[in-house]
């Protein structure tokens, strides 16, 4: 088997879901956890949902409501209008090695900008690399075929604008690139690049300064429904597979202990709007295929359908505790547990920022995923320096389960913001 499709497997195991585009959706997966099943939600191209920057990395990966800078265009970015009126212009580059407690040659770059066009408007862009570092395609009898370095990009424009002095809203669209095969023919089947198109609609929402034990707050709300977008296929004769739609909800409390020190609380609840794999009807441990050759699904919902009906239908389609009997006879669905996975999908982030005297930073996150849906458990920390123009992010991981392809994860990000004040606008 191609080396390729174990690399696909390392992104798999970090609980950045992928599936194997060259293999159908209708796997059938038999993994059970303390009694509960094990059920991941896969998509393609999972690295849209890697967090690319150092300080929302360095923040558990929240990101969609805290105070706005040239990343907001990956996080939330409505938020961009709101940037300071004396910085007119800026831009941030990121890198990320990824998954080196297993490989030693993925990584993410990350290069975003903005541009202010007047108080109340903005405009973002951004390109998003993942390169999978060199594989080696073999046949069946080990004999070498080819070298190729897969890759993937993203490329993304935004407009922000503000509706009122308290809330903005932001349209975003995306042309997704995802080469993993170079061409190489794969049992029998041609492979071409994967290719979509997509777009996020975000929201941004900060309440008026107030007073709370005589020091300056406010409270901000983001909402960011990225990555909806066309179905992509990696083969002519192959299931189109979902691209990581995702729903990213959270809030901000922002506090000013002095006129020197700054603190921030965030909280994020994270959720993929794409179908969740069904359960399928079994008969003595052997699934059981209808008329049409396709299985019998036994609880959830076909995970397969159009891209509006996968979107709303994620609310609702997990399968829940399938309950097997001793003969491998599916018999029933645990009561409760079709709630219970539902809620299970939603992973939680929270991350804490202290600045001094705009020149210092450190932060600090947990972020967490149900066992049964990926188990990306971990803590992350990091710090900042910021001179005139210049900021310097880094961040730093660490995963809280064993054996994590997660584990020691650092990002570096440097930022440059310049400027003058903006005219007010229209």
């Amino acid at each position: 088997m191609m080396k390729s499709i174990k690399v696909i497997g390392l992104l798999f195991l970090t609980g950045i879901h992928s599936i194997n585009p060259l293999f159908s959706q209708n796997s059938i997966s038999t993994q059970n956890l303390s009694g509960k099943n094990i059920n991941t939600i896969t998509t393609a191209v999972p690295f849209l949902l890697i967090s690319p920057d150092s300080r929302s990395g360095a923040m558990g990966d929240v990101g969609v409501a805290i105070k706005p800078d040239a990343n907001s265009v990956y996080w939330n970015p409505a938020k961009l209008a709101f940037i300071d009126d004396t910085e007119d212009m800026g831009f941030s580059m990121s890198y990320s090695p990824w998954l080196r407690a297993l490989v030693n040659d993925i990584n993410l770059a990350y290069l975003t900008g903005y541009k202010k066009l007047d108080r109340n408007s903005a405009i973002g862009v951004s390109l998003r690399y993942f390169s999978l570092g060199n594989i080696t395609f073999t046949d069946n009898f080990g004999a070498t075929i080819r070298d190729f370095k897969p890759n993937e990009f993203s490329f993304d424009f935004c407009y922000s604008r503000k509706l009122s002095q308290n809330i903005g809203a932001a349209l975003s669209a995306r042309y997704i690139y995802s080469n993993l095969t170079g061409g190489t023919n794969v049992g029998g089947a041609d492979t071409k690049p994967g290719q979509s198109v997509a777009t996020d609609l975000s929201m941004y929402y900060v309440t008026n300064e107030f007073k709370l034990a005589d020091r300056k707050s406010d409270v901000a709300i983001g909402l960011n429904i990225s990555n909806i977008g066309a179905k992509m296929a990696y083969t002519d004769n192959a299931d189109r597979d979902f691209i990581p739609t995702n729903l990213r909800l959270g809030t901000a409390f922002n506090m000013e202990i002095d006129d020197y020190q700054e603190f921030t609380f965030a909280f994020d609840m994270n959720k993929l709007l794409v179908p969740t794999q069904p359960v399928y009807q079994q008969e003595n441990g052997t699934v059981v295929y209808g008329p049409d050759n396709s299985p019998i699904i036994f609880s959830g919902r076909d995970p397969n359908p159009a891209l509006p009906s996968g979107i709303f239908g994620s609310f609702s389609d997990a399968p829940g505790n399938v309950i097997i009997d001793e003969n491998g006879n599916t018999v029933g669905v645990e009561d409760g547990s079709r709630f219970k996975e539902e809620l299970n999908e939603i992973n939680l982030s929270v991350g804490v920022e202290y600045i001094y005297s705009q020149l210092f930073a450190v932060r600090a996150g947990y972020f967490h995923e149900h066992p049964t849906k990926g188990n990306r458990r971990f803590l992350s920390m990091g710090a900042g320096v910021k001179y005139k123009v210049l900021e310097l992010d880094l961040s730093y991981l660490l995963a809280l389960t064993q054996q994590s392809p997660l584990a020691n994860t650092l990002r570096f990000t440097l930022k440059f913001n310049f400027g003058e004040e903006v005219e007010e606008g229209s």
